[in-house]
């Protein structure tokens, strides 16, 4: 059965398109939903201008996917878990981890973006896919640490002294 789409659905079609589905498909769940009318010329006509409107929405999102993509090849993240003295994690590292900590650092990189194929289980470097899109992919380097090297290396750091008061109330 052919069904003109009124909205774009994930996986099935753009707002606009006319698509063959299995009949029960379209009568049990795209025509009550009004997600689909029939394909008459002149609901084509009406929703040309939403499908034009999409695919302009379309092109500006992947445009910003592929800027995104430029900023975040090769960069490289530190991410500090509680591990044993042979360098297991006492959890893991996932995808949300993964993209919790770039969102730290100002990328819009959801857990869904991130490929893995295991959740990453001990103290070591990875090279970890992110795929915006299926022809948009890089690879970032992910550094899994010991907490107590992470704050280790974050106590070696220099402080900048306050000055104290002393006993006559002079700051020295």
């Amino acid at each position: 059965m052919k069904v003109l789409l009124t909205e774009t659905i994930e996986k099935i079609g753009i707002v606009g398109t006319v698509i063959e589905v299995r009949e029960g498909f379209a009568r049990n769940y795209l025509l009550p939903k009004n997600l689909a009318v029939a394909p008459t010329e002149g609901n084509i006509q009406r929703l040309e201008a939403a499908r034009k409107e999409h695919e302009a929405h379309m092109n500006l999102v992947r445009e910003q996917k592929e800027k995104l993509l430029e900023t975040i090849t090769g960069l490289e993240l530190t991410i500090a878990r509680a591990s044993n003295e042979e360098g297991h994690l006492f959890g893991s590292v996932s995808r949300r981890d993964i993209s919790d900590e770039l969102m730290k650092l100002g990328h819009a990189i959801t857990p869904d973006d991130v490929r893995l194929d295991e959740p990453l289980r001990r103290i070591d470097t990875f090279m970890v896919n992110v795929q915006l899109a299926a022809d948009l992919k890089a690879q970032i380097k992910v550094w899994v640490v010991r907490e107590k090297e992470a704050e280790a290396a974050v106590s070696e750091q220099p402080e900048q002294a306050e000055p104290q008061p002393t006993e006559d109330g002079i700051s020295a």
